[in-house]
């Protein structure tokens, strides 16, 4: 396992002209799955309100349970960078509040940054959070905690306007110190733009091949979850290699075949005897 990568390194990889490799994940299991595969980054996505805990969208899921999944997957992450998402209303009410729930991610989720979503209006809260000592991810675009409630899940900058709303949102947050940000559902001309005019990452979901890197959510990737956005590729049917292999083993214990004398252990042959007299004073 190569040597834990840094902040710094994932800023290099961007003036170094090498693609950033992200992905989610929210267990111990899969994180250190998908480190042991080499990605760069691993998001602790606030998707794990829908792909984890079945709720319709990313507003429900609480601080704490953020938390309890963060520390999860950073323990079982070696050499990826971790970052944690700052769920709904966590950064919103005050900088004061924003940077003690930031440190709680880092304190207790044990993440090495976290990330948060909005441009513009968020500049402060970045800064304040930035000059606390804690690396910020910046999302703009799309972005769900809001586009539940207002613009619906949509492809974003589509016209010229909006395209330059969402330029400024990325120059917002690189001034406020962010060392990275998502893209989310841009159109590609808009995001390659952007990419080529900041100087710290723009990583794309859903967001053409000109971004410095590239993010999918873990479950969406494998094919575990049944609601996938449109610009996610599957790249696995797991969903049915797990319910074959659940059947089999159900049609297995029904029929008597499992466990097979395999999986079996037994008594030595003279404690066996030992028992069975001494089980039999019992009555």
């Amino acid at each position: 396992m190569n040597e834990k990568l840094t902040v710094r390194d994932i800023i290099n990889f961007k003036k170094q002209g090498r693609k950033i490799v992200m992905i989610t994940a929210y267990d111990y299991a899969f994180a250190r799955l998908v480190d042991q595969a080499g990605v760069d980054i691993v998001l602790v996505g606030d998707s794990a309100s829908m792909v984890m805990m079945g709720y319709k969208d990313t507003r429900f899921v609480k601080l704490s349970e953020m938390i309890t999944f963060s520390k999860s997957v950073s323990r079982g992450v070696e050499r990826a960078l971790v970052v944690g998402d700052m769920p709904f209303m966590s950064f919103q009410v005050s900088k004061r509040e924003a940077v003690r729930n930031a440190g709680r991610m880092v304190k207790e989720g044990m993440v090495d940054a976290v990330k948060l979503e909005g441009g513009r209006e968020c500049e402060e809260t970045v800064k304040a959070i930035v000059q606390a000592g804690i690396p910020v991810m910046g999302h703009i675009g799309l972005t769900p905690q809001s586009a539940a409630m207002n613009t619906g899940f949509r492809l974003t900058a589509k016209s010229a306007e909006d395209a330059i709303k969402i330029v400024e949102d990325a120059r917002a947050l690189e001034r406020a110190g962010a060392f990275a940000i998502v893209a989310e559902y841009v159109t590609a001309e808009v995001a390659e733009y952007i990419a080529n005019h900041i100087s710290i990452p723009l990583i794309g979901i859903g967001s053409g091949p000109g971004c410095d890197g590239q993010v999918l959510v873990l479950h969406d990737l494998l094919g575990l979850y049944d609601k996938s956005p449109p610009f996610s590729k599957k790249y696995v049917d797991l969903a049915q290699t797990v319910i074959d292999a659940v059947s089999r083993y159900k049609s297995e214990v029904l029929e008597g075949l499992f466990p097979s004398e395999e999986y079996t252990k037994h008594m030595k042959k003279e404690e066996h005897e030992e028992f069975l007299a001494r089980v039999g004073k019992l009555g």
